[in-house]
């Protein structure tokens, strides 16, 4: 344990998880300043992390903004880490990695911010769709927890993007590829959006597959045909099959039953392996109409879907799609549950390291509480402070983090400490207890 700061051992365990990313005094602003990222109930800049942890008279704060602006560390190595710890303690042995990759906005204001720009933010209310701030490709591993029904998405791998740099889709490309090169046992399913298709997905390794959504305007081409024995090279794709509208016209239709979002229905689908020539080259592919139960007309569709995963069934598909909303879901607890992007640091490394810390404090949380704290009771107290919620069966984010503070500030008033608490750390605690069930 790391004098002065108070770490319940079930979290210890976690954290010790990265001691090789750091040297030794490294390691330990590290562990504190994630206590204190959990242990906060205000702003998570870097000062309220050490306040948080309570080492605001311990340490100067000039340590901790040490830690992201020049110490000697790796975001990514730590993100490899974290990948390395969610798929021995949560995915079963050989399962493959299910991955969700798209791009996020933090709000940052100052000229001297780095890497801060003008972009579109698609989570902004109507009229106000652009902001300036640092711009993230986010990716995270969806896995299934038994503590919830839903998807969860844990954040691993982040790349700060400007528009003077590379594509998104290159560095979602390099960050995926850096997973699976980790670990190289594993088939790796990507599911993104339509954003997340272009040219750059080329010569992909044939164990992972990339699921996206079709621009409006895609064209599709049969299957390359045999060889013919003629003189000149063969032909590396087949007839002009048309766009989306055309495979919903001319494609056979059937019933299936699929489980997403919570819930399990009959949809109509329609298949056709084909090439997408612009995106995937030469690499077969499949196109994956969805009709919803509740449409009425029996032309056209209600959702696309491109998929190089050949092998997996078209319900498989349709489910792993819908699994990607959990990354939308770990957006918004970053941004209003967590407060990762609190910090206001200006320089390039610090402004590099900030945001993947907090999604690793963020991802942290859930493994801890999924592994160590998930009890009935803490849906029973939500309900008693809450009665209103008359329908919840699961934790949230929020009570998960609830919970996690709970025990940090419990650790701090163990009767083993050598002195008992005096009546005023008592009112101290209580109000803490207060803060943290808020």
């Amino acid at each position: 344990m790391l004098p002065g700061v108070s770490i319940p051992a079930s979290l210890w365990t976690l954290l010790s998880a990265f001691r090789s990313c750091f040297r030794a005094p490294t390691f330990a602003t590290f562990a504190a300043l994630v206590v204190g990222f959990i242990a906060q109930t205000g702003q998570r800049t870097v000062c309220g992390m050490l306040v948080g942890a309570g080492l605001e008279r311990v340490w100067t704060h000039d340590r901790a903004h040490r830690f992201f602006a020049s110490a000697r560390w790796c975001a990514d190595e730590v993100g490899l880490t974290l990948a390395a710890l969610i798929v021995a303690v949560v995915l079963p042995p050989d399962a493959p990695l299910v991955v969700a990759v798209d791009d996020t906005l933090f709000r940052r204001s100052g000229a001297k911010v780095h890497a801060a720009y003008w972009h579109h933010d698609a989570s902004a209310k109507k009229g106000r769709a652009f902001a300036r701030g640092n711009c993230w490709v986010v990716v995270g591993l969806v896995v299934e927890l038994g503590c919830v029904s839903r998807p969860v998405c844990l954040p691993v791998l982040l790349r700060l993007w400007t528009p003077k740099g590379t594509t998104k889709i290159v560095y979602a490309r390099q960050l995926v590829t850096l997973l699976a090169q980790r670990f190289p046992d594993r088939v790796v399913h990507v599911v993104a959006d339509a954003a997340y298709s272009s040219k750059d997905l080329r010569g992909l390794p044939a164990r992972i597959s990339w699921t996206t959504r079709p621009r409006r305007n895609a064209v599709f081409h049969d299957l390359a045909p045999a060889p013919t024995g003629k003189r000149g090279r063969p032909r590396q794709r087949g007839d002009r099959l048309g766009g989306l509208d055309e495979l919903a016209a001319t494609g056979v239709w059937t019933d299936v039953v699929v489980s997403r979002y919570g819930r399990t229905e009959t949809i109509s689908i329609c298949q056709r392996r084909c090439l997408w020539w612009t995106v995937f080259y030469t690499r077969p592919v499949r196109v994956i109409l969805v009709r919803e139960p509740d449409r009425h007309a029996t032309s056209g569709y209600d959702l696309a879907l491109v998929t190089t995963d050949l092998d997996t069934s078209v319900e498989g598909i349709v489910a792993r799609y819908a699994s990607r909303w959990s990354i939308e879901v770990v957006f918004f607890d970053a941004k209003h549950v967590f407060g990762v992007g609190h910090a206001r640091n200006r320089v390039e490394l610090a402004v590099a390291r900030t945001v993947p810390f907090g999604f690793v404090a963020q991802a942290l949380v859930v493994i801890w509480y999924a592994q160590t704290a998930h009890t009935h009771d803490v849906v029973s107290q939500r309900r008693q402070h809450a009665p209103w919620y008359d329908t919840k069966t699961e934790a949230s984010t929020a009570d998960m983090l609830t919970w996690c503070r709970r025990v940090i500030i419990a650790e701090k008033y163990r009767p083993q400490h050598p002195n008992q608490p005096t009546p005023d750390e008592i009112a101290a605690v209580q109000h803490a207890w207060a803060q943290a069930a808020a």
